[in-house]
């Protein structure tokens, strides 16, 4: 056992607010969505009572819509902007008004596997996980490819796919504010104001309007098909209509979104720059970045070995894999948040997608690699790619359920269905 293993049992602890955990304290003050995800599978590790609570309390604040929001103020908390003051949403929690990656099935799926004993549980979550699939597949469907609305709603907050379509927007209206992250975070590791403008405005557009869907759907001033929702939509489908057929669940609707979406996820291909990444609805030009979210269309499962000669290279540009922007890019910001960063939790997406489209060898490598770089550096919420040196928030949760449930080598990994 790596003495890393206690750490991170004890990093879960710390961050437990009850119910849910926050990323880190101080810098995310409250329960983030796919945040939320990953803890669960850490604590799965030796509390599975516990990991189905972090899923139920995050599925708890759901809106009537079905969408589950990326953030949940449970306990207000002023070291934190933009709070539910701002943001002003309409669910049963103080919330956000926009969602997350939707991983959630994937890893209710994993949960059970690890012990069936739990099935009353997941069964309860069947429909709660179906009408969020299905507010996607409503409100944020361009023919199969799964769009946003916000940067934030990717994860990918200031990736490179992001700078021309929030270059055309003008942040107009926005009050003046003062920012509380880079009060944690030196400022290099973080988003420019530039950024925070449009992100605000973008909020403020929601906001306005009581984040009604089918008018942001026809005045939203950024709309950009995603990588990262369009597979993670897709796996978690998979894995939703598997859960379904297991409890003997009707699974036809969810047979026609997983062949929806999987037609559509072609719109991301990019033959010219020959790989997977965004395009902007409003212009129809592929962003052309080569990014981590790339390379989650193993995740998917599609596209074969498409991504392939990409990783190969980007692999060999850095100690550490996979940077989140290609380190060959002109955007590339190796301690900038989504810019260049390594994310451990990425790390296991892609390698899980590896494995399963028959290429083990490169997914053990990724996992030695990211081992590696935890081991060394501890549990960041980010790592420059050139040196592994730590970034961004520190003690931070699911670096620690990575860690637990998947990096170390005394990682409890279930085995996932595909």
């Amino acid at each position: 056992m790596s003495p890393r293993d206690d750490e991170a049992r004890a990093i879960l602890k710390a961050n437990d607010r009850g119910g849910y955990t926050v990323p880190t304290a101080g810098l995310y003050p409250y329960q983030w969505n796919w945040d939320s995800v990953f803890a669960a599978i850490g604590f799965a590790t030796h509390d599975m009572d516990r990991a189905w609570t972090e899923i139920e309390t995050l599925l708890a604040g759901q809106w009537p819509n079905g969408m589950v929001p990326h953030i949940l103020f449970h306990r207000v908390d002023p070291g934190y902007f933009p709070g539910p003051d701002i943001w002003r949403g309409v669910g049963p929690v103080p919330s956000s008004g926009i969602s997350q990656p939707p991983i959630a099935a994937t890893f209710v799926r994993w949960l059970l596997a690890m012990d069936p004993s739990h099935g009353d549980r997941a069964r309860r979550l069947i429909p709660k996980l179906i009408d969020w699939h299905r507010w996607f597949m409503t409100w944020r469907n361009a023919g199969g490819a799964i769009f946003v609305t916000h940067p934030w709603e990717t994860g990918r907050d200031n990736c490179p796919d992001w700078d021309a379509p929030l270059a055309a927007i003008e942040p107009a209206g926005i009050n003046a504010y003062d920012r509380r992250d880079t009060t944690h975070v030196q400022a290099g590791e973080r988003p420019r104001r530039w950024d925070y403008d449009r992100y605000l405005h973008l909020v403020k557009l929601g906001a306005d309007c009581g984040w009604d869907d089918a008018h942001l759907q026809q005045v939203a001033p950024f709309r950009v098909a995603d990588p990262t929702m369009t597979f993670t939509l897709l796996r978690a489908t998979r894995d939703l209509r598997a859960l379904a057929a297991g409890f003997g669940q009707p699974t036809s609707r969810l047979d026609r979104w997983i062949d929806e979406i999987t037609r559509g996820a072609e719109q991301l291909w990019n033959a010219g720059a020959g790989t997977y990444d965004c395009v902007d609805l409003r212009t129809g030009t592929h962003t052309g970045v080569v990014t981590n979210a790339s390379f989650l269309s193993w995740y998917a499962g599609i596209g074969g070995d498409r991504m392939l000669p990409q990783f190969d290279r980007i692999a060999g540009l850095t100690r550490h894999a996979v940077p989140s922007t290609d380190p060959a890019h002109p955007a590339y910001e190796p301690k900038r948040y989504w810019r260049g960063p390594v994310w451990a939790m990425m790390n296991m997406l892609i390698a899980r997608g590896l494995s399963e489209s028959g290429h083990p060898n490169r997914a053990e490598a990724l996992r030695i690699n990211t081992r590696d770089m935890i081991a060394e550096n501890g549990f960041a919420e980010y790592f420059d790619p050139r040196d592994g040196a730590p970034a961004g928030g520190r003690n931070f949760t699911w670096t620690a359920a990575i860690w637990l449930a998947w990096a170390s080598d005394s990682a409890r990994r279930a085995e996932w269905a595909a």
